[in-house]
């Protein structure tokens, strides 16, 4: 854990953000007057491909999943103007 203080942190920031995404630092404690006032982090993002596929196998889809999308469509739309 590195502290910097506010003048160090204004002056470097771009550098000490880029130290956390490059995982030289965990954390960066940025000081006022010699007390921590504020903690840098890097943000973590969740991987999409963790998340895609995850009930795969669960359930099967039937061949026929299709074949009522018009009457759903009229449940939320009402009838068209064609019929």
């Amino acid at each position: 854990m590195r502290t910097v203080n506010m003048l160090e942190a204004k002056s470097s920031l771009s550098r000490l953000v880029e130290a956390l995404e490059q995982g030289r630092e965990r954390e960066i404690i940025i000081a006022r007057n010699g007390r921590p006032a504020a903690k840098l982090v890097p943000f973590e993002t969740q991987s999409l491909d963790k998340r895609l596929g995850v009930a795969k196998g669960l359930f099967d889809v039937p061949d026929d999943i299709d074949t009522r999308n018009g009457d759903i469509a009229r449940m939320f739309h009402g009838p068209s103007d064609d019929a």
